[in-house]
């Protein structure tokens, strides 16, 4: 079983960022008892498509926190960080890139 701090860790190293918009989407797609609170979502939808140009790296990072944090207090840990250690280095969006 993951901790939260292991995946934590995993989604930081080699100055990591988030995963790019498409394996975060999918990343999305893995966290249980996502809703529609008023007009936004509940964790927050992922910093993609028109959203990823405009977005600071620093922004990005604590939306990709949310999920991951997410996914612990939901029972999706081991499944998020499953999903995390399969990416190649190419996935993820990286700081200065």
């Amino acid at each position: 079983m993951a901790t939260l701090e292991e995946v934590l860790a995993e989604g930081q190293k080699n100055q990591r960022v988030c995963p790019q918009p498409q394996k975060w989407n999918e990343l999305y797609q893995l966290l249980p008892d996502k809703r529609r609170k008023g007009n936004r979502w509940e964790p927050a939808l992922p910093l993609i498509l028109a959203a990823w140009w405009d977005t600071p790296a620093l922004l990005k990072m604590l939306r990709f926190r949310e999920h991951v944090e997410w996914a612990s207090r939901c029972g999706a840990l081991d499944a998020v960080h499953d999903f995390l250690t399969t990416l190649d280095e190419t996935d993820w969006h990286h700081l200065g890139k």
